[in-house]
């Protein structure tokens, strides 16, 4: 279940990988299969070689992309790996709002 997250912001992510781009969101999350996890970061892109070649280098292998037939496919990122990509990524935005780092 997802929450955290307003619709002005998935319009945004939306809008980024319309336009092409590799873009992230990152929102509250509880599944029971990832009890550790309760944030959940997407990284998405219209183009799937693009966004696997982006994930080629942080270890994310192409068949763990999430492909949705509305276009907005994606990896998710969660854990350890997910506030790695997201420093590299420089988004500290997203760690901070979160609780993942400290400021």
């Amino acid at each position: 279940m997802a929450f955290g997250i307003d619709k002005k912001k998935l319009a945004d992510w939306k809008k980024a990988i319309d336009s092409g781009e590799i873009a992230f969101i990152t929102h509250y999350w509880l599944d029971s299969r990832f009890p550790e996890a309760k944030t959940v970061t997407k990284a998405g892109a219209k183009d799937l070689d693009m966004l696997a070649s982006w994930g080629e280098k942080y270890g994310l292998r192409k068949e763990w992309i999430h492909i949705r037939k509305d276009g907005y496919s994606h990896f998710d990122l969660l854990g350890d790996r997910q506030i790695d990509i997201l420093k590299k990524e420089g988004l500290n935005d997203h760690l901070i709002k979160f609780g993942l780092i400290k400021e």
